[in-house]
């Protein structure tokens, strides 16, 4: 089917998008044309018509989308499909989404189960950071999901005998429980079956029966002491000025659940999802999660008993297969229809009569049963939005949306039955030159805002199609034009966030490989500055309080660092602190170098400003001048710096006057604590402060210290007035020189 006619946009009989099929005993399929009128699962399942026919429905007479289209209009539907292609990114690994999904990650090794100290929680990035690969100019999450479960607790379908064997992660005990389906589809109970126990010489496990009527109950298990607010089966916790994140608490089950057992071999006119993904998703499994359908939430034991099979792993592999174009259309849908008021409710308990959850399920129907040329043949992304969203409107109308993997499962609560009926008539209502209008006067105007004024003015009229290529077309050259910058901005927040972590969480064993885990994924250049920080950070805790609670850790990371762990033991605490700080100076003069080399045509970047750090720790002041000189007059007019954290990491490199310095900046305002940017200072600043230091130490004479007076007034100018620690950290630099000249 194509999507345009001489000049009519034609709505038919969809064959396959729209037309509802059913399978005879011959193996043909037939086109079932009708309404299912049903309420709730037991009289749809009752009905003549399967939940496929319910999802293929057609839409008699269309012509809401059949509309003569002017040639202005055509051309400012043609910018909009090239404005989308030119400006969406393939997305790196390396973005601030991912950086703050990883940081959750470990953030979320740290909730200890309450039954078992040794326990721990395996995190599972999901949601749109984890399903998107493509990389709009138009914001495309709201939030971050990490999905949690226990290494202690396995699920598995009811009948299934317990494993003997399992992955890494799990515990060498493990209980096991058995899925018992309840009266919704989707929903399940879990009943306790099994204790495995792991055997010592071959790493199996061995298998221990429980009684029979042991049930998993859950009334305190999103229980967050008040940090968390409720949000579906998540705990959601807002952070000022950061993204919100999701929070799940799931069990694990590694089979495929015997509810969606119809969804591998179900019948695939157009090959997708390949055999390959097909396979692929059924081996990942599920996970459980701890919600009641929302017709038991008032039945006491229902509602803290009952739980949800989640294919959030499943769904991140189909939405990953999609081609760039339908991953588009996935994300305008997403936007549009949170423009319209259509998705999340006001108070944000995930009761909203349509979510991003049903516009995905949308968009995989759609995905299973178009062919490729559906989307491709002339296609326009307008079209494809409108046509998606009056079938949209006709599940709301009929009170069904059945569920991808589940097709007897109703996503659309039955008892919404008033908003439902407004959201169908408002999108019913929704054409083709409805959506250019909204991109062109909201989408447009959202994404301008990230450019330049001189882009930004552009923008001011667009009244014509020949104005807003001009308009979007600057767009376009500016966006290519940044795309290592906005690279390196990426790599910069890694390493403030993965700092700030390790200085204000602290680690352990198990957040250390968690994180070394989700670094690696995103960047190998972050290995060596993860291990760097580690090292300070274990050297900074050993010379306050000793070695002995550190070993353990040490002995954790000899693998990745070549250490061996007996010569640690023997080192005195002084010795010790010296050799991690050393360690550390060398894993960051390697990363400094890598990021010279990738990031070095968008920014000014020396590679020994630690190198330089260490020396005057020693008191080898001559080769730290000299370090710090080079890259004083390497940085002083850069136009892009790299920063510096002046945490107590960094600050034990350096001397007492920063300590205090730091110390009395947060002593006089507290509020500096909440603002990262208050311990911050460029590389030029630092390498000018050494540079001062080292000078001072070795007694220059007055003539040699006169054009560093005239190097910090440059870069005094160079520094905006928000960068408090900067300014006042030169102002301390000058301070000691001129203190030296009148002495």
């Amino acid at each position: 089917m194509k999507l345009f006619g001489n000049n009519t946009y034609c709505s038919v009989v969809l064959l396959v998008c729209i037309a509802g099929f059913k399978k005879d005993k011959s193996c043909a399929y037939k086109i079932n044309i009708g309404r299912v009128q049903s309420t709730d699962t037991r009289a749809l399942k009752n009905s003549k018509f399967s939940s496929r026919d319910t999802v293929m429905a057609t839409i008699d007479n269309r012509t809401s989308l059949a509309m003569e289209k002017s040639e202005e209009l055509l051309r400012v539907d043609d910018i909009i499909k090239k404005f989308l292609l030119n400006t969406t990114r393939l997305r790196p690994r390396l973005t601030p989404h991912k950086v703050l999904a990883a940081k959750f990650c470990v953030i979320a090794t740290t909730i200890q189960p309450r039954h078992d100290e040794e326990a721990g929680m395996i995190p599972l990035t999901t949601g749109s950071v984890a399903e998107f690969y493509i990389e709009p100019m138009h914001e495309c999450f709201g939030d971050i999901d990490v999905m949690l479960h226990d290494n202690t607790e396995l699920a598995i379908p009811r009948g299934h005998s317990p494993p003997t064997q399992l992955p890494d992660e799990f515990h060498n005990y493990v209980h096991v429980h058995e899925i018992i389906d309840s009266h919704f589809p989707g929903y399940v109970y879990l009943e306790l079956r099994y204790l495995l126990t792991q055997c010592s010489d071959d790493n199996t496990y061995n298998a221990v029966e429980y009684d029979r009527g042991n049930y998993v109950g859950y009334s305190n298990r999103n229980d967050s002491g008040g940090q968390w607010q409720a949000h579906g089966p998540a705990g959601q916790m807002f952070k000022e000025g950061e993204i919100s994140l999701d929070l799940v608490h799931c069990v694990r089950c590694l089979l495929w659940p015997s509810q969606a057992a119809d969804w591998p071999a179900r019948h695939r006119n157009y090959e997708w999802p390949d055999s390959t993904t097909v396979d692929r998703v059924v081996s990942d499994g599920c996970d459980l999660v701890f919600v009641a359908h929302r017709q038991c939430r008032q039945h006491e034991w229902m509602n803290t008993h009952q739980l949800r099979l989640s294919f959030s792993r499943a769904e991140i592999v189909l939405i990953n297969s999609w081609m760039p174009l339908q991953q588009i259309v996935y994300h305008l849908l997403r936007v549009f229809l949170k423009t319209a008021g259509l998705t999340e409710s006001t108070n944000n308990s995930g009761s909203g009569t349509l979510s991003n959850y049903h516009i995905k399920t949308l968009m995989l129907w759609a995905c299973e049963l178009n062919p490729t040329s559906w989307w491709t043949d002339n296609y326009s992304f307008t079209a494809i939005c409108a046509e998606l969203l009056h079938i949209l409107s006709q599940w709301l109308n009929q009170r069904y949306c059945p569920h991808y993997f589940i097709t007897e499962c109703n996503l659309f609560d039955p008892n919404d039955r008033v908003n439902q009926i407004l959201a169908a008539e408002q999108l019913s209502k929704i054409d083709q030159g409805q959506l250019i209008e909204w991109f062109r006067d909201s989408y447009l105007q959202t994404c301008c805002q990230r450019c330049p004024s001189t882009v930004l003015r552009l923008f001011d009229d667009i009244s014509t199609s020949e104005k807003l290529w001009t308009a979007t077309s600057a767009v376009v050259h500016w966006r290519q034009s940044n795309v290592k910058r906005d690279s390196w901005s990426a790599f910069e927040l890694t390493q403030t966030n993965v700092l700030i972590f390790i200085s204000k969480v602290s680690v352990s064993v198990r957040s250390y490989f968690v994180l070394m885990k989700e670094l690696t994924k995103l960047d190998l250049g972050l290995r060596a500055y993860f291990i760097s920080f580690v090292c300070l950070h274990i050297a900074h805790k050993i010379s306050i309080e000793g070695s002995d609670k550190w070993m353990k850790f040490l002995a954790g990371m000899c693998d990745d660092v070549d250490w061996n762990i007996s010569s640690l033991k023997t080192m005195k605490t002084s010795e010790l602190v010296d050799f991690l700080q050393k360690s550390a100076v060398k894993h960051l003069t390697t990363f400094r170098q890598i990021e010279a080399r990738d990031f070095g045509s968008v920014a000014t970047i020396v590679t020994t400003d630690f190198e330089a750090m260490y020396a005057f720790k020693r008191g080898d002041y001559q080769h730290c001048l000299q370090l710090s000189t080079h890259n004083v007059r390497t940085l002083l007019y850069a136009v892009r710096l790299p920063d510096v954290l002046l945490l107590p990491e960094i600050i034990q490199l350096l001397d007492d006057d920063i300590v205090s310095l730091t110390a009395l900046t947060l002593i006089v305002n507290p509020e500096c604590r909440d603002d990262d940017r208050n311990v911050l200072v460029t590389q030029l600043t630092l390498s000018l402060y050494l540079m001062t230091q080292c000078q001072l130490k070795l007694r220059h004479p007055v003539t040699s210290l006169a054009p560093t007076l005239d190097y910090i007034e440059v870069v005094q100018r160079r520094h905006p007035l928000d960068r408090t620690l900067d300014h006042l950290t030169l102002k301390l630099a000058e301070r000691k020189i001129l203190t030296h000249i009148c002495i």
